[in-house]
């Protein structure tokens, strides 16, 4: 029979939300053990910039996750190997007049955020893990099955190669499809929004002005998202969000017609879409976990909720969800208190789970306003939009909150 190793926390999945939560958690003295069915071997970032060395998945970073990050000691090797600051957001409409704009001026901060790989996150997080003792890394193993110790508190861990953990706390940060959400059995709530977004890397014609640029399309959200550039090469990744029916064409159509087509729903915003690096296309469904926790076990990340792409804030609502579990956790730790007491996972719930619907319910409402075609829906929008973007505390009050900081 194999023998079983035991732990404080148990974590599973090593993407950016797994690894940051680790990291958090790391260096005071707990035992946590941090599973993931890829190799967890650092990478070797490629340093050139062009269309086939950029990550097709890229994050926009608000400051409020920035703060994080360098808490973590993350920040510094992200920034050193790449990252694109965006100091203004133009927002328009493709069925009216509609237009706002947002300057990081407006709120006297030097950026509104930063578009960051994704695969540049998890490494230098990874690299934090690396530095802690008291981390026991587990990859290239699947997980079987988890469930709650009979008679006794904690969870029990099967992965493959006959490997069993037992941990006071099972942590799901394990993606939006989470095994151990559906092993543990927690209900959620989802539907489908009928979209696949597109994401790739473009070269453009004209800079991007350190711009986040979004127009809004019948058939969904089309974003350019600024990349670094190089030898007066410009750059951006595009999340472009589309009707289901809509998308195998675009995919089937060749590198040329693609970009004839981006830059057509574009307007030209940025001059001619002159190149294209392969496309990719995943599914958009809207779920949240009803309960985060029960005893032993908690939901972060997109475990615990996905959310439409459109304002780009996935990622830090993950983050966030691993800042406070990581603070709650490492509190009751210092009083004596096991990790996976369930009034102690309920404050974690409590703090998290309305911001997260909040920001759910804002996207959610955003979609379906600009995808009615109603003539007085249409004005009462753009005027509105327009609207916005004249009153001055308004228009910082959601900068602010679309940064993490209001």
């Amino acid at each position: 029979m194999a023998e079983t190793q035991r732990f404080d926390i148990a974590i599973i999945g090593a993407g950016i939300a797994g690894s940051a939560l680790a990291a958090a958690l790391g260096n005071e003295g707990l035992r946590i053990a941090l599973v993931e069915a890829r190799s967890l071997a650092m990478a070797e970032l490629p340093a050139a910039r062009d269309l086939q060395h950029f990550d097709a998945r890229v994050s926009a970073i608000t400051p409020r996750s920035k703060l994080l990050l360098e808490k973590l000691g993350a920040w510094e090797s992200i920034t050193d190997y790449r990252q694109c600051p965006y100091r203004h957001m133009t927002v328009w409409d493709a069925e009216g007049t509609g237009v706002i704009e947002f300057d990081c001026n407006d709120v006297n901060a030097p950026a509104l955020g930063h578009i960051v790989e994704n695969r540049a996150i998890v490494n230098a997080l990874l690299a934090r893990v690396s530095d802690c003792g008291d981390i026991t890394a587990f990859d290239g193993v699947q997980l079987q099955d988890c469930a709650h110790v009979e008679g006794a508190p904690g969870v029990r861990v099967r992965l493959g190669g006959g490997l069993t953990l037992e941990a006071d706390l099972l942590v799901a940060a394990d993606g939006a499809v989470s095994p151990v959400r559906e092993m543990m059995a927690f209900p959620t709530r989802e539907w489908d929004y009928g979209h696949r977004a597109i994401v790739t890397t473009v070269q453009v014609e004209h800079p991007h002005q350190d711009t986040c640029w979004q127009r809004f399309l019948t058939s969904g959200p089309l974003a350019f998202l600024p990349l670094p550039g190089e030898d007066g090469r410009h750059y951006c990744s595009i999340v472009w969000s589309l009707r289901e029916e809509l998308v195998d064409d675009l995919l089937a159509l060749d590198d040329r017609a693609f970009c004839g087509a981006l830059e057509q729903a574009f307007e030209g915003r940025l001059g001619r879409v002159l190149d294209c690096a392969p496309r990719f296309a995943f599914p958009l469904r809207q779920r949240h976990a009803i309960d985060y926790v029960q005893p032993g076990v908690a939901l972060v990340g997109d475990a615990a909720h996905t959310i439409h792409p459109l304002a780009g804030q996935g990622i830090n609502l993950g983050l966030q969800d691993v800042g406070v579990l990581a603070e709650e956790v490492l509190a009751g730790h210092a009083r004596g208190l096991n990790p996976g007491q369930l009034a102690l996972l309920r404050r974690y719930q409590r703090r998290r789970k309305g911001e997260n619907l909040l920001m759910m319910a804002a996207m959610d409402g955003f979609k379906a306003l600009f995808e009615q075609q109603a003539l007085p829906l249409r004005w009462l929008r753009n005027a509105g939009m327009r609207g916005v973007g004249r009153i001055g505390p308004l228009k910082q009050q959601l900068i602010r909150h679309a940064m993490g900081v209001g």
